[in-house]
């Protein structure tokens, strides 16, 4: 199978329904929450939920470089099938749960083995696809990202027909069964190749670590994508969080049907936006170089009326199209961050640049969750939302300004001249 020519989509496509899982995992819990509350009545303070969501947020940043230097130095399909492995049995242990401090290290667990599966799984895909289609893969990657954020919107509905605890169990048995599978159809693919004449030892590998990350850090360009990729995290990690309540409370709806609506809303036009966002970036690219900074700012800017309709209207039909809107410009913005990436790092650091890259974006998706939590206690969440447009906009400034890439795809040659 690895020989024919429709591999590379193969391995998008059987990295596809990982993707799925990684969110439909992780998204479950906040829509399950009514629930749970049954059984475990902390999770009634917004606080503690919040800190449910940003204990995972927390970990998942601070294991996303450390995933990423990882990957790249060693085979990333093992890396993605115990990632998987890991994840689908937390997912399944959590059925088990009886108490809030049992959930909490089961979320920290989670956000630990989840974070080694993004910067391995994007930098596979990126060597598989070069130049003209590489938005597009991880455009169809990424769209399994968010079937996965609309089906855990579902959370409520199933678990009010069979239990909580059931759908904990199912979903994590079904991603245990498919990392066994992926062990004998995905293949890993180097776009570069380690000096075989030296002895790896951990003074090789600290040393290798630390010239990737002066190669990274002496970049201007990677500064400035740092800041691109973190500030619209802060209302990326807030829809993602937080929407579900936010459309219970001012539509005055119960949780089973405000969640799927949130999520649905904003999960399937971000499918619509990667894929939009994909294709056009490979072929604006073609013809500019700042093609796909380009396409990646248009769908940013189109976040900006989204947060204003999520902050300050009322009606439902506003709010659904604040954040059908808000879907659609982050999917066109997330599709590309990768690609973009590549433009300015090569190969050998892509994992361990992207792993930075979840870290800042992250933390700053973890410190807007808390913020939320405490806010939501107090009322003040829609105006929250209205602040962080301003953040969207400083960060589409910056990367018109000061990104100009030189070359589609960067390589070691490339960056050392």
């Amino acid at each position: 199978m690895s020989e024919k020519k429709s591999y590379p989509w193969i391995v998008v496509g059987l990295l596809w329904f990982v993707a799925l899982l990684n969110y439909l995992d992780r998204q479950m819990l906040s829509t399950m929450k009514p629930a749970m509350m049954l059984d475990i009545p902390e999770l009634a303070k917004a606080e503690n939920f919040g800190l449910l969501m940003a204990v995972f947020l927390w970990i998942y940043a601070l294991m996303s470089p450390v995933s990423g230097i990882i990957a790249d130095r060693i085979n990333r399909k093992k890396m993605i099938v115990c990632s998987l492995f890991i994840w689908s049995g937390v997912t399944m242990t959590m059925g088990y749960a009886t108490t809030f401090n049992q959930i909490y290290v089961l979320r920290a667990i989670m956000g630990f083995s989840e974070a080694f599966y993004i910067p391995a799984a994007l930098s596979l895909i990126a060597d598989y696809h070069q130049e003209n289609t590489r938005s597009f893969a991880i455009g169809i990657h990424t769209t399994g990202i968010y079937l996965g954020q609309a089906l855990g919107g579902f959370g409520t509905t199933i678990s009010n027909k069979f239990s909580w605890q059931f759908t904990f169990h199912s979903v994590g048995l079904i991603g245990i069964i498919y990392s066994f599978l992926l062990i004998f159809i995905i293949k890993e693919k180097k776009t570069y190749t380690f000096d075989a004449s030296q002895k790896l030892t951990i003074g090789m590998e600290l040393k290798q670590m630390f010239r990737g990350l002066s190669i990274l850090f002496g970049n201007i360009s990677f500064w400035v994508l740092l800041f691109y990729f973190s500030a619209p995290s802060l209302p990326g990690w807030a829809a993602k969080n937080w929407l579900p309540t936010l459309f219970s409370e001012k539509l005055h709806l119960d949780m089973s049907i405000a969640g799927p609506i949130a999520t649905v809303s904003i999960a399937m036009s971000s499918f619509v936006g990667v894929l939009l966002g994909g294709f056009v970036s490979d072929r604006w690219v073609i013809r500019n170089l700042k093609g796909r900074i380009y396409t990646s700012t248009i769908g940013l800017a189109l976040t900006i009326p989204a947060l204003f309709l999520l902050g300050k209207c009322e009606s439902i039909e506003a709010i659904i199209a604040g954040g059908m809107l808000f879907g659609l410009g982050f999917g066109i913005f997330d599709t590309n961050n990768m690609p973009i990436l590549c433009q300015f790092v090569s190969p050998r650091y892509r994992a361990t640049g992207y792993g930075i890259m979840n870290f800042v974006g992250i933390s700053a998706g973890a410190v807007i969750t808390e913020f939320l939590g405490k806010a939501a206690d107090k009322g003040g969440m829609e105006q929250i939302f209205i602040l962080l447009l301003f953040v969207v906009l400083i960060a589409i400034v910056l990367q018109l300004v000061s990104l100009h890439p030189k070359t589609i795809n960067m390589t070691e040659e490339k960056q050392q001249s």
